[in-house]
């Protein structure tokens, strides 16, 4: 893994399959750390003759954004969005996504594919419209286009997202258990839930954790995005959008209204997938990756 300054951010890197001339960049989603992008599914990309990128966005793992200040939310979330003024914001979701161009830049990568999950593919609609030049194809899995007629999210599920952390350094056993209960119930019902590779994920996650109130600027990124179809009607690569049944946070509704704004855009539904990418839909995905590629 490398690090390489952008602007006031500094972002965590990694490339798998150097040799390969035609690359993919891997974006992650809310709170989420590029370590989700598991090797063996990178590996699969490489095995077809890709390079992959994967990176931690600002804010996650260990790319650090330097703020002025911490930022504390109290009371209700979507009461708080709704009085927040543009000084209030610490950055957008296209200001991440002028990170992934940067990381292309300093890479001195023309262009590239991108693939997104769930805020990542938020991100990856942003480069699709306004980076045309850079993208030779997207991938848009279990994301949202943020339509506001769209169905919300599952309120038990809203309610795990929202509720503040046990402390893993002085609570250690209530955050793994608080980890693993989301994680189990975003994921789905049609693939079984390996809590032996989620409790792996988390204690690398902490590790390699440099940031604080990251998630929480992020959420502002996202809550101060506004919903406009224009941008999505200007993308002209082919897209891809995979989504699973089972998603309780970005309903599957959510995936078939990007498919239906971007012209000729794909849809995928996978059925019994949640909010998660199952290790056994690695093959099957990695698949479907290639299509907006031929």
């Amino acid at each position: 893994m490398k690090t390489v300054r952008i602007g006031d951010v500094e972002i965590c890197y990694e490339i798998f399959g150097e040799e390969n001339p035609e690359t993919i960049v891997l974006i992650a989603g809310l709170g989420s750390q590029m370590i989700r992008w598991e090797d063996p599914f990178c590996q699969l990309l490489v095995d077809k003759g890709f390079r992959v990128i994967r990176f931690d966005n600002r804010d996650s793992g260990s790319s650090v954004y330097i703020p002025g200040e911490e930022i504390h939310l109290t009371g209700n979330i979507q009461g708080y969005f709704s009085t927040l003024k543009p000084e209030d914001i610490p950055y957008s979701l296209m200001d991440m996504a002028k990170d992934a161009i940067g990381l292309l830049d300093h890479l001195q990568i023309e262009k590239a594919h991108f693939v997104g999950r769930s805020m990542g593919g938020i991100i990856a609609q942003l480069l699709g419209s306004y980076f045309p030049e850079r993208v030779l194809s997207l991938t848009i899995i279990m994301s949202t286009s943020l339509h506001p007629a769209l169905p919300s999210a599952d309120p038990e599920v809203m309610e795990m997202m929202m509720k503040p952390s046990a402390n893993p350094i002085t609570e250690r056993e209530k955050y793994f258990a608080e980890k693993i209960s989301f994680a189990q119930r975003i994921s789905g019902n049609g693939y079984p839930f390996d809590q032996n590779l989620e409790i792996t994920l988390i204690e690398e996650e902490l590790s390699r954790s440099k940031t604080k109130n990251g998630i929480i600027r992020q959420l502002l990124a996202i809550g101060s995005h506004s919903y406009n179809p224009e941008v999505l009607k200007k993308i002209q690569a082919p897209v891809l959008v995979i989504h699973g049944t089972d998603d309780p946070i970005f309903h599957p509704e959510c995936g078939k209204d990007i498919a239906d704004t971007i012209p000729n855009a794909e849809f995928v539904l996978l059925e019994g997938m949640g909010h998660s990418i199952p290790k056994e839909l690695f093959g099957e995905i990695s698949e479907f990756i290639l299509g907006p590629k031929e």
